[in-house]
């Protein structure tokens, strides 16, 4: 089956309203682009409604980093998925290998925001599972294990005609912001093993799920990583910050899957 590439541009703490302007145009220069790659930036929450104006009538979807599982109340700090959906977001990243070191995101937590993102009646949402293990699974031969582990209780109460508002993001810890990557042949290795635990568990839906590679991923080795037969685009990170850079991996993604 032929997916739609996808690339989501992940900014964590930061960017400014200025780089917002500056990739919306960027992005919209390259309009013709859009209809065949499906483009996502998730800045921080607090720059959504700027990027809401700037892309409003263009082909760029928007997506928060995280949100609380609950759907209001007593949660200082937190945000909503109302109030994301109100800001603008209609994808939102969960389970990244930030939020699980640093700020107490376990696989139950995990779980249940991916219930509440796919459970939200007001408007569909996709939820970005972010999967990958740390550079001691790896020397250890556990990858598979426990990428396998986090699919099973992110998952856990996710159903076939769910999965539809699913994407699975493999980034290995070992690769985030460390300069390192993954060979195109390491990264397809773990993309194809997300797969069939999806085909096994979801039979035929399991097809139409994007699976993306993040971790380091810039211009120079984007073209190579989304080849692979079953990488259909990334989740970028700093090079999410540098339009032309952004935009470069955009047209690999393309380029990947002509």
């Amino acid at each position: 089956m032929q997916r739609q590439p996808l690339v989501i541009g992940n900014w964590k703490m930061n960017g400014s309203r200025q780089l917002v302007q500056q990739l919306a145009t960027t992005l919209r220069d390259a309009s013709e682009m859009l209809g065949v790659v499906k483009v996502a930036v998730c800045p921080p929450a607090i720059l959504l409604p700027a990027w809401q104006q700037e892309v409003f009538y263009d082909q760029v979807h928007l997506g928060a980093q995280d949100v609380n599982e609950h759907a209001a109340g007593a949660h200082t700090g937190e945000h909503s998925l109302d109030l994301l959906v109100e800001a603008g977001a209609d994808y939102v990243l969960v389970g990244h290998s930030e939020r699980r070191q640093h700020y107490g995101d376990t696989e139950q937590r995990i779980q249940a925001k991916v219930d509440a993102i796919l459970g939200h009646t007001e408007q569909k949402l996709t939820a970005v599972v972010c999967v990958g293990e740390h550079e001691q699974d790896r020397e250890a031969g556990h990858t598979m294990q426990v990428v396998q582990g986090q699919l099973e209780h992110a998952l856990a109460n996710v159903s076939a005609a769910q999965l539809m508002q699913v994407v699975i993001a493999y980034e290995p810890v070992w690769a985030i912001g460390t300069g390192k990557t993954a060979s195109p042949a390491q990264a397809q290795e773990v993309h194809a093993f997300i797969r069939q635990w999806l085909q096994q568990r979801y039979d035929a839906a399991a097809a139409s799920v994007p699976l993306l590679y993040g971790g380091s991923v810039k211009a120079e080795n984007a073209e190579t990583l989304f080849a692979e037969a079953d990488i259909d685009g990334g989740l970028i990170g700093g090079a999410s910050l540098e339009p032309q850079g952004f935009l470069a991996i955009c047209r690999a993604a393309q380029a990947g899957r002509s």
